[in-house]
């Protein structure tokens, strides 16, 4: 945990690393939550130093498509962030996620601290148990590496290029599968 200055209040803040397909789709979902800092879309995982997307979505530079989130800790707790990770996933889907297929669209959730990884384990033994899916849940929990911010054009997608985004997201799958397994709206 860090703590900054923010008109002249200290804040306690953290970084909570997730990969859950797209990363244009998993921006928006915590975007809007107050005591979300910032929310940047890139790459961590992999063997390539400062990996482009052109790279990465071969799947060949081992990264995976990721958020970044920082938040303040004093709002937002890394509990409610997980809980709001896992309606965002299919968690049961080595292969990818919705249509994107390949293991740069995997899922995973990348601790920072050993209490963010107890967290994210007791989370997925919650699920795992809770009946919710037949398949067992294949999310990794990992230690956070390097995190590689996307290109520019990758970031904030969905308000920059709504049009496309929606279009993108409507193919999916993901929303029906939301609201189909967690009776939420996508």
């Amino acid at each position: 945990m860090k703590q900054i200055h923010i008109g002249g209040i200290i804040v306690a803040i953290e970084k909570a690393i997730f990969a859950g397909g797209c990363f244009w789709c998993m921006v928006k979902p915590f975007d809007t939550w107050d005591g979300v800092h910032s929310v940047i879309s890139g790459y961590t995982g992999g063997h390539i130093e400062n990996p482009a997307y052109e790279q990465v979505k071969t799947g060949t530079t081992g990264h995976y498509e990721a958020v970044e989130i920082t938040f303040d800790t004093e709002k937002i707790k890394y509990e409610a962030i997980l809980d709001l990770y896992w309606v965002q996933i299919d968690p049961t889907d080595p292969d990818g996620q919705f249509h994107d297929r390949g293991e740069q669209y995997r899922t995973a959730i990348f601790y920072t601290t050993k209490e963010q990884q107890e967290k994210a384990e007791t989370s997925k033994t919650e699920l795992a148990a809770s009946g919710k899916f037949s398949k067992p849940i294949v999310t990794e929990i990992l230690p956070a590496e390097v995190f590689y911010p996307a290109e520019d054009y990758h970031q904030d997608f969905y308000k920059k290029e709504s049009k496309y985004y929606q279009e993108d997201r409507a193919k999916s799958g993901r929303d029906e599968f939301i609201e189909a397994h967690w009776k939420v709206k996508g």
